[in-house]
C-alpha cells in the first residue's frame, strides 16, 4: 500500500466510525497540542449563496429593477446602514454586527471565475489561480509548516466527506460527523519498534498519532458539556460540537464544517428564506455560547460560499455568479463593513466584479490570527488591515 493511498484510509472517518483496523490502536499516550489560542473555524456555504439577497444593496434602484420576482421588500430588511442591510432570515446577524463582532467584506472574489461548483470549490480550497491546479489545501499546507510533527487534531472537519482545503503532505486533520462515536486506545500495551520495513513503520507511527487524536477529542468532551441549548439542525449541532472541543481545550488550530442547499435555481424565496434561518440560528447560539464562554476573541468565525449568483433573476431564482459577500465573526475583528457597495450598473456579463480577492482574506487571517506569514505557503495578496 503506498502513502498516499494509506493517508486517503486513515486520515478519515466514516459516520463517525474509525477505519482503521483494531491492530494499530494503542502505540503511546504522549501529546504535543499548541501553545496559541487562536482558532479559525469555517462554514462553508456549498451551492453558491446568493449574496445579493442574504446582505441586500437596497438602496440601489437597479437590485429592484433586475429582480422584479425575488427581490426582498425594503420594508423587510433588517439592519439598513448606507443602502445595504440584511435578509430578514439573518435577523441576528445585525445584533453581532451592533455590538462590534462581525464585520462584513463585500464583494470578494477572484480574477477570471469559474462558474462550476467543483472548480470553484477547488480554487477557493486551494487558494489557487483560476488556471492553477493544486492538490494540497491552503490549510493544510499551512499546517505542514506549522506542525513539527503529525497532528492529527491540528485542524477537525465536521462533516461525511474529507475537505480538500485541509489536505497536506501530512494527515493533520481528521473529519468526523459525530465526535463520540470513536474507537479509542485499547488497554493493550503495545510497544513500538522500528521493523525496518518503511511502509510498516509509517503504518505504525500514524496509528500511534491517531490514537492519541482521538484521545485529545475525547478528554476535550468530558472536560466541556451540552448544557448550551442549540436548534435542532445539522449545522447547529456541528457548530455545537465545535464549540465542546474548544471549550474542553483540544486546541486544533481550524475548524471546518458546510452547509448545504444554496443552488438556488428555482424556489429561491422559499428555499433561501430556509437556509438562511437555519445559518442564522446556528451561527447566533454559537457566538452566544463562545461570547458566555469568553472565548469570542480567541476565536475567528469565516462564513463564505464558492461564488455568489447573477445580478438578474432567471424568473423563480438565480444562476451561477461571481463575488458575494464574505462573513467574519469574532476574533478581536473591528466590527465593520470593508469594499464599497456591490455596483450593479458596472457589470461582467451580467455578473458583479469583484473587488476584493479571497486570498486576500486569507492572508489577513492567517497572518493576524495565527501569526503567520501568508508568503510560505504561496498567498501573496495584501493584508486587509481594516479588518483586525
Amino acid at each position: 500500500m503506498n502513502r498516499r493511498n494509506f493517508l486517503n484510509l486513515t486520515g478519515t472517518l466514516t459516520g463517525g466510525l474509525w477505519i482503521l483496523p483494531d491492530f494499530l490502536y494503542a502505540f503511546g499516550q504522549s501529546r504535543s497540542l499548541y501553545s496559541s489560542d487562536n482558532c479559525l473555524v469555517f462554514i462553508q456555504l456549498n451551492g453558491g449563496n446568493d449574496g445579493l439577497n442574504t446582505f441586500i444593496p437596497y438602496g440601489n434602484s437597479f437590485y429592484y429593477q433586475s429582480r422584479p420576482n425575488i427581490a426582498i421588500p425594503e420594508k423587510d430588511i433588517f439592519g439598513k446602514y448606507k443602502g445595504m442591510g440584511f435578509h430578514p432570515a439573518l435577523k441576528d446577524f445585525e445584533d453581532i454586527l451592533q455590538n462590534g463582532h462581525l464585520s462584513i467584506v463585500q464583494n470578494v472574489g477572484y480574477p477570471h471565475p469559474n462558474r462550476s461548483h467543483f472548480r470553484s470549490q477547488e480554487i477557493w480550497q486551494t487558494a489557487s489561480a483560476s488556471q492553477e491546479y493544486l492538490t494540497h489545501g491552503w490549510l493544510g499546507r499551512y499546517l505542514d509548516l506549522h506542525s513539527t510533527e503529525h497532528q492529527p487534531t491540528a485542524a477537525i472537519n465536521l462533516d461525511s466527506i474529507d475537505n480538500l482545503a485541509l489536505k497536506g503532505e501530512e494527515p493533520n486533520s481528521i473529519t468526523i460527523k459525530d465526535p463520540t462515536k470513536f474507537k479509542t486506545a485499547t488497554e493493550t500495551e503495545i510497544n513500538y519498534q522500528v521493523s525496518g520495513n518503511p511502509q510498516l513503520d509509517f503504518v505504525r507511527k500514524i496509528a500511534q498519532s491517531i490514537t492519541e487524536g482521538s484521545e485529545d477529542i475525547q478528554n476535550a468532551l468530558q472536560q466541556s458539556d451540552d448544557a448550551f441549548e442549540y436548534p435542532k439542525s445539522s449545522l447547529s449541532k456541528n457548530l455545537q460540537w465545535i464549540a465542546r472541543l474548544i471549550k474542553g481545550n483540544l486546541h486544533s488550530k481550524v475548524y471546518y464544517t458546510s452547509q448545504n442547499g444554496y443552488d438556488t435555481h428555482d424556489n429561491q424565496l422559499n428555499t433561501h428564506q430556509n437556509k438562511l434561518s437555519e445559518l442564522n440560528d446556528a451561527v447566533y447560539h454559537f457566538y452566544k455560547d463562545l461570547k458566555q464562554a469568553q472565548l469570542l476573541d480567541r476565536v475567528t468565525l469565516v462564513i463564505f460560499s464558492e461564488f455568489g449568483r447573477r445580478v438578474k433573476d432567471n424568473g423563480n431564482g438565480t444562476d451561477h455568479g461571481t463575488a458575494a459577500p464574505l462573513f467574519i465573526i469574532g476574533g478581536g475583528n473591528k466590527g465593520t463593513i470593508i469594499g464599497p457597495n456591490p455596483n450593479l450598473s458596472d457589470l461582467d456579463e451580467g455578473d458583479l466584479k469583484f473587488e476584493i480577492d479571497f486570498r486576500s482574506v486569507y492572508a489577513t487571517l492567517l497572518k493576524n490570527q495565527l501569526d503567520f506569514d501568508p508568503t510560505r505557503i504561496g498567498i501573496q495578496e495584501e493584508i486587509i488591515t481594516s479588518l483586525f
